[in-house]
């Protein structure tokens, strides 16, 4: 399997696990905030690329007015069949889609989100460029993505204790993938070269994530992102071995019991 296909693969248990553990603990904060920013635009008609299991389409859903459409898409079809067995009103529409090739209409929306899914895009340009497309003049891109791993708690603190259980091969992709694309100078190039004549804004948005457990936080990451695929091809230590050193670490620098640490994600928002 090669490294992109794993970053992006979400199959088998990882939809479930992602949907009931990572959303409380780290989306739900962000997703409340970016919906509120796109309520504020007050759109009729929304598309959400990368939607994953629909936290964000959830909370677009109970913040935006009723007779507003949301199409909802995902590359992965899996995490939008767990998206769409979790429910959300009559007016979202869930469609899988890459959006490097979007198969809608020029000027079809109001409005384009994403929540923490630029971060996969292999061509970030190019995805952002079909965004504009979509877009009506005028409309607006709104999106997050990930700062630095040293400012995320957790997921640093999960990266260094599989870095130890296997020091030859270390799992890698908390810090290749969903912490890699934190640099808003790079964000701002790659929109411009999409076509984005405004300069973005740009803010930073810092946070607590919260955890019943350290055990939670281990298996959420471990076996509720691909990184469950890099530690499955991995000798040395099995999964449920890597998790239990992952928990360990997590109580030895949080405690037991209930858990919280920082965490820190950019929201980038661009007028077509």
């Amino acid at each position: 399997m090669t490294t992109l296909r794993s970053d992006t693969n979400f199959a088998g248990p990882i939809a479930g696990l992602y949907e009931q553990l990572l959303v409380p603990m780290l989306f739900a904060h962000y997703a409340n905030d970016l919906a509120r920013r796109i309520a504020a635009l007050d759109p009729s008609h929304v598309l959400e690329t990368a939607a994953g299991t629909g936290a964000l389409t959830r909370a677009m859903s109970r913040m935006l007015r009723p007779q507003a459409a949301i199409v909802a898409t995902d590359l992965n079809q899996a995490m939008l069949d767990r998206a769409e067995a979790t429910g959300t009103p009559a007016n979202v529409t869930w469609q899988q889609a890459n959006a490097q090739s979007l198969p809608f209409a020029d000027a079809r929306f109001d409005v384009v989100a994403c929540q923490f899914g630029a971060m996969f895009f292999p061509d970030k340009s190019a995805a952002f460029a079909e965004a504009r497309r979509v877009l009506r003049p005028g409309g607006t891109l709104l999106f997050n993505v990930w700062d630095r791993i040293e400012e995320n708690a957790f997921a640093d603190t999960i990266t260094t204790a599989l870095g130890r259980v296997f020091p030859d091969d270390p799992p890698l992709f908390m810090k290749r993938t969903p912490h890699a694309y934190f640099d808003t100078s790079t964000i701002s190039a790659d929109l411009a070269h999409a076509g984005f004549d405004a300069p973005p804004r740009i803010e930073t948005v810092t946070a607590l994530s919260h955890a019943p457990s350290a055990r939670a936080v281990a298996v959420a990451y471990c076996q509720g992102t691909p990184l469950r695929n890099e530690i499955e091809a991995r000798k040395g230590a099995t999964l449920d071995e890597a998790t239990i050193a992952c928990e360990t670490a997590i109580k030895d620098r949080f405690g037991t019991g209930p858990v919280q640490a920082g965490m820190q994600a950019h929201v980038i928002i661009v007028r077509r």
